[in-house]
């Protein structure tokens, strides 16, 4: 064997998507502050999560879930939480949301047209928004 040879035998062959070196890391955040990359973790993982229950009536209503009514849930949920709420009624516009706080997770919606006449239950708040 050549010196060619053992040097393709002891090569590593990586397959799959490459991974971010540390200097990768290093050269996206360069120009952002601690601050700021805190708050964007952290806005990460206080965005509203649906339940597949809760998208297919989200589905079934035609319930519009703009990010403008996205932020509006958020502010809700982050209100129901100031106030120790778990289980909420968020009434936004022309939708009523049953919302698990300390999930952050939607359980169910309902549409306007079918709030009227409708008892909702096992809630421990409501926030209208």
């Amino acid at each position: 064997m050549n010196a060619i040879d053992i040097k393709r035998i002891s090569t590593p062959i990586t397959t799959g998507i490459p991974h971010k070196t540390p200097q990768d890391v290093a050269d996206s955040t360069a120009s952002r502050s601690f601050k700021d990359i805190l708050q964007e973790q952290i806005d990460e993982k206080t965005q509203v999560n649906f339940s597949r229950h809760a998208m297919n009536r989200v589905l079934e209503r035609n319930i519009e879930l703009s990010p403008d009514n996205l932020e509006r849930l958020n502010e809700a949920i982050k209100l129901a939480d100031e106030k120790g709420l778990d289980d909420t009624l968020i009434l936004l516009d022309e939708a009523a949301f049953i919302v698990s706080v300390k999930n952050n997770t939607v359980i169910t919606t309902v549409n306007r047209e079918e709030m009227t006449g409708n008892v909702f239950t096992n809630i421990d708040g409501t926030v209208v928004i």
